[in-house]
């Protein structure tokens, strides 16, 4: 059974139609350890219904560009077939889903909607309005956070150190295997996605390549986990944050579309023959970290421009407004990688170029887009902006939240006041080089 504090009740009605329980899938986008389509099928179970999973596609998301769609499009395909194998239908709508929810819903005469949990604002804003307009009841399903976001907190958390210890403390609870998936007892079938149809459907800028080099899906995703396990999780303590260790995961795609679960990491993971050390760095990024990003994201809704910032960020961004700034660079010459940094450039090439920037990188290049934009207000629009345009997991709670860390100081302390930083934890060329070799790694995005 799916423990019931997964799951929010988001518009309340008596279960009155005998139709199909439709499983809005949006942001866990697999059909394996997926607590929200084990739920819809405990419930079509109990109502003696069929299961329906769909899909509402929107041809334009956030700038979402053709490598966004392309990476999306072939994991939904994966999931058509093995949804079928499993006997439920799945269905992809396209345009709005405000519209496109409530005429399925209707068409139907489903008995119940299940959708899982995010905390972006586009995402809430479309289940208010399908909410607006269906007379059925809509249950919501954290598939996403190992401890669902709203019962591990219920308030904007200040930082990792203060919901640790809560997440902490629920882990035992909600750190638990999956069931093994059971087809619904009864059946349903499609006719089938017109995939061609829907990629030449999609609006998408087609300048921003497809990435080859990862593949998208859950096979490919559980693929990688074992091979991180197996090759990369040893030493990931002392090699994570060296972006020439290759030391990563590079899971976080794959997190980002729900093409795996992080419980399902973080289980395989806890059992591996590495040291605690190991296991413990890659752990408190996979869960403290992640979901401190969904609690900021749920609980804040300014998380994307300067009035989520703490009031001493606030503030000191104030009393630095009128600072000089040593050089100053348009959007189009920070999406051309032309500044004077090689380091920044090599950062914005690799962000270009692979779908992703090292970790470490990302911080480095948003704190410099502070330093060398106009405001702070126009830092946090041209970071989001390339991160959203570029990188395989943009448009994510953990994007928001690093950006906002590190140009507002989000879920960080004061520190000591630099001109154009004020109080902003300060980052340099000359640290990263204490890091780690930056002349090999602008090297090697130096051509591309």
């Amino acid at each position: 059974m799916v423990d019931k504090q997964r799951v929010s009740l988001l518009k309340q009605e008596e279960i009155k139609a005998t139709g199909p329980v439709v499983y809005w899938m949006s942001r866990d986008q697999r059909v394996h350890d997926n607590w929200a389509l084990l739920y819809a099928i405990e419930q079509a179970n109990m109502l003696n219904a069929p299961v329906l999973v769909v899909f509402a596609l929107s041809n334009t998301f956030l700038g979402a560009t053709s490598r966004h769609y392309a990476f999306m499009l072939e994991g939904l395909k994966e999931i058509e077939a093995n949804l079928s194998v499993a006997g439920i239908a799945f269905e992809l709508l396209t345009g709005d889903p405000i519209k496109t929810i409530p005429s399925y819903i209707s068409q139907i005469n489903s008995s119940l909607l299940v959708s899982d949990f995010d905390p972006l604002r586009i995402k809430k804003q479309w289940k208010d309005g399908v909410n607006s307009a269906i007379n059925i009841p809509h249950h919501e399903v954290d598939a996403h956070n190992i401890v669902p976001c709203r019962v591990a907190s219920q308030k904007t958390e200040f930082g990792a150190y203060t919901l640790r210890p809560k997440i902490n403390r629920l882990l035992p609870q909600f750190l638990t295997d999956f069931p093994i998936l059971q087809p619904p007892v009864n059946k349903s079938n499609s006719a089938g996605v017109d995939w061609q149809a829907i990629e030449s459907w999609i609006d998408a800028d087609k300048n921003v390549k497809p990435i080859e080099w990862i593949r998208p899906g859950e096979m490919a995703a559980q693929a990688l986990l074992h091979y991180f396990i197996e090759k990369r999780l040893t030493g990931y303590s002392t090699r994570r944050n060296d972006p020439m260790a290759n030391g990563q995961s590079n899971l976080s795609p794959y997190l980002h579309y729900g093409h795996i679960s992080a419980q399902r990491v973080a289980i395989e993971v806890s059992k591996a023959n590495v040291s605690n050390d190991d296991k413990s760095a890659f752990l408190e990024e996979l869960i403290v970290r992640r979901e401190l990003s969904d609690n900021f994201c749920h609980y804040n809704t300014n998380y994307d421009n300067t009035q989520g910032f703490h009031a001493w960020a606030k503030e000191s961004h104030l009393v630095h407004s009128n600072d000089e700034r040593e050089y100053l660079y348009s959007l189009s010459e920070f999406d051309q990688a032309k500044t004077h940094d090689d380091l920044w450039n090599a950062a914005q090439k690799e962000m270009i170029t692979t779908g992703k920037m090292h970790g470490y990188m990302r911080m480095y290049w948003a704190k410099k887009i502070l330093e060398w934009t106009q405001s702070p207000e126009q830092a946090m629009e041209f970071a989001i902006y390339l991160n959203d345009k570029y990188s395989l997991d943009g448009r994510d709670p953990n994007g928001y939240a690093g950006i906002a860390w590190s140009i507002g100081g989000v879920h960080d302390r004061a520190w000591g006041t630099r001109p154009v930083f004020g109080k902003i934890r300060y980052m340099n060329y000359n640290g990263c080089k204490r890091k780690f070799d930056v002349t090999k790694y602008t090297n090697r995005f130096a051509a591309k």
